[in-house]
């Protein structure tokens, strides 16, 4: 007999309470039910389940045995899992959620080559700085940048590094001079990212390895958006702090002026989350992939 067949039968016979009631389930007589059970043992030497003729109940080792085929099972059903997917392409609703700023300008452009590609795979993309929970609100897959929580049953994957610099506009360099080292930022005016009810955040500056500066910048002007502080700041409204790709035109046409540029750029991290399962779904998996092999291009 196949032993995985017959940890099945074991299985359903337990989770069902009697043999007859898995003989039906599995369309199996209720004799060949016993069988697969007695040839478990007879491999095992040990019996798994004390049965009478008016019920039957596990042994102690058949309740682990028990609690162990449904792993090996699970595995089994996983791995078989997979090799269809490589028959197979992409299907279904993918539902991400994702910054909205870095969403709308570097993730979305990708999926939506990707779901070029796959014509029966549908997104449902969700673009907002509000922080949606995997589990309630039913996301397949969230792109979160900046440091994570350290969550139990989540999988983070890198899949970019945004460059942080500080920037300003000529009009701003000739009116106010430009600083030398990140200490000098706090004499200067600033554009400031601050979310509702969030704290201001420190302007992040590698040192060494282990080590980072941070400095709290001071301006009048406080936006939720990065398009808008790039706008204030070309239009010569203090310094900014903003990802590299986000001010690169500005910066080539002369509108924007990298400032500190002996200074190292702070990498400021951007990992996909999905939940931990035995089988990643084939979506799930190949929309990391392009993720991980497009933002990074982008980024530079």
């Amino acid at each position: 007999m196949d032993r995985l067949e017959s940890m099945d039968v074991f299985v359903k016979a337990v989770d069902l309470g009697s043999f007859a009631a898995a003989a039906a389930a599995l369309d199996l007589s209720g004799p060949m039910v016993g069988k697969h059970v007695r040839f478990l043992e007879e491999r095992l030497g040990v019996r798994l389940i004390n049965r009478t003729t008016r019920r039957q109940s596990l042994t102690d080792f058949g309740r682990a045995y028990y609690e162990r085929c449904r792993i090996v099972l699970a595995e089994a059903q996983a791995a078989d899992a997979l090799a269809a997917d490589q028959l197979s392409e992409p299907r279904g609703k993918l539902r991400v959620t994702m910054p909205a700023h870095f969403g709308r300008h570097c993730v979305t452009p990708i999926l939506l080559a990707f779901a070029r590609r796959y014509p029966t795979l549908e997104l449902d993309l969700s673009l907002s700085d509000r922080f949606a929970d995997l589990v309630e609100d039913g996301f397949d897959l969230a792109i979160r940048t900046g440091t994570l929580d350290d969550r139990a049953g989540v999988i983070a994957r890198r899949v970019a590094r945004q460059r942080m610099i500080v920037c300003a506009s000529p009009s701003y360099i000739e009116s106010f001079g430009r600083p030398l080292q990140p200490e000098d930022i706090a004499s200067h005016q600033a554009i400031i990212y601050r979310r509702l009810g969030q704290a201001l955040q420190p302007w992040l500056f590698p040192r060494d390895e282990d080590s980072v500066a941070e400095i709290i910048p001071a301006g009048r002007l406080r936006l939720d958006d990065l398009d808008a502080i790039a706008y204030a700041a070309t239009d010569g409204m203090g310094l900014a702090w903003l990802p590299y790709w986000l001010v690169r035109d500005r910066i080539e046409d002369g509108t924007l002026v990298r400032l500190l540029p002996e200074q190292r750029d702070y990498p400021y991290d951007c990992h996909a989350l999905w939940l931990q399962t035995p089988h990643l779904p084939l979506k799930v998996r190949l929309a990391v992939d392009a993720l991980a092999a497009g933002l990074p291009k982008m980024m530079s």
